[in-house]
């Protein structure tokens, strides 16, 4: 299988830099690499003028394609014809040597599979328990592994409001647990949705699906909302071998007030993605979590050092909630 790397970046020439030597490492490199930069300054295009790297074509967009969703799907329409499969990374990630090896061999490994994606190996917290384990309210198990749950999962599973589904899947009414949340077992598990900066998609996918452009800028939730559309066509599988590590660089991000916004609106569109018409029960619940997370980063005012950012996300999200009556996501 031929594959090409897609890389969407913006204003960050160190980390896309510690990104490519991670890449040159792989003991499988890629057929193309695809850098599509909406940077606002020629930082990224001097970095990679200085430092050489095999098959790398760059591509410095304009206005109108920047962002990522449409920074992917300018990407995705470079892509050669030869080509099987389209990978994507996050520019702040780096890449442990098999990375690429074993995303082609889940391919081999999974002839349905549609889209396979990596994992994030230096956020996991778990520690093996055997499958006889019984966890308490405040631990979060899952085929063999525990790790202490965060303070509002825990919250909501006293008010009854946690997920009802396995991670890397989205319920009825959202507010799953994404795959951040499976244990680095070293299995292959079959998902819904992926996230969107360590993921592969065979190339037919986008013969007929796109990276929606309602998602502006920095695009949170992109990768829930059309890894959802794929999974209606096909599978999707995480391997957890498929390692990497993501160091979230501050740069280029939104400020706080701005993302608590983004977290509602954009999560009530890709709820709907998954729920087009929902029931009472599913809508009581999605609204009930929103409220309550927000409530939470309003205490985080009082219990945080970070006082200013709690404020500012949480009136985003007020703001964000009391919208969607007046002005839902189209």
């Amino acid at each position: 299988m031929k594959f090409a790397l897609i890389i969407c970046t913006y204003m960050r020439p160190k980390p896309i830099l510690q990104l490519l030597q991670s890449v040159v490492g792989q003991t499988v490199y890629p057929d193309e690499v695809i850098i599509v930069d909406g940077s606002l300054n020629s930082d990224t295009a001097t970095v990679l003028n200085q430092n050489f790297f095999k098959k790398v074509h760059y591509h410095l967009v304009a206005p109108e394609d920047r962002g990522l969703t449409k920074q992917r799907n300018y990407g995705v329409g470079k892509v050669s014809d030869g080509i099987d499969i389209v990978c994507f990374l996050d520019d702040d990630t780096v890449l442990e040597k098999e990375y690429f090896e074993q995303i082609l061999k889940t391919y081999t490994d999974y002839p349905q599979a549609l889209g396979v994606g990596g994992y994030i190996n230096n956020e996991n917290k778990f520690q093996f328990v055997g499958y006889d384990y019984q966890p308490t309210i405040k631990e979060f198990y899952y085929d063999g592994w525990k790790q202490n749950d965060g303070s509002r999962f825990v919250l909501r599973k006293k008010l009854g409001l946690d997920s009802d589904c396995p991670p890397g899947y989205s319920s009825q009414y959202s507010h799953g647990r994404s795959v951040g949340f499976l244990p680095p077992s070293g299995k292959t598990y079959e998902v819904e949705m992926l996230m969107g900066g360590v993921s592969s998609f065979r190339k037919e996918v986008f013969k007929s699906l796109h990276f929606s452009t309602y998602f502006e800028g920095y695009g949170l939730y992109e990768d829930a909302d059309f890894t959802l559309r794929v999974a209606k066509m096909g599978k999707l599988y995480l391997n957890t071998s498929a390692k990497l590590n993501h160091y979230h660089d501050a740069s280029g991000r939104p400020n706080q007030y701005k993302y608590g916004r983004m977290v509602v609106r954009n999560g009530w569109y890709v709820w709907r993605t998954k729920n087009p018409s929902p029931e009472l029960n599913d809508c009581f619940k999605w609204h009930a979590i929103t409220l309550l997370l927000t409530g939470i980063r309003y205490t985080n005012v009082l219990t945080t050092n970070n006082k200013k950012e709690a404020l500012t996300e949480a009136l985003g999200r007020t703001v964000g909630w009391w919208s969607l009556w007046f002005n839902k996501p189209k």
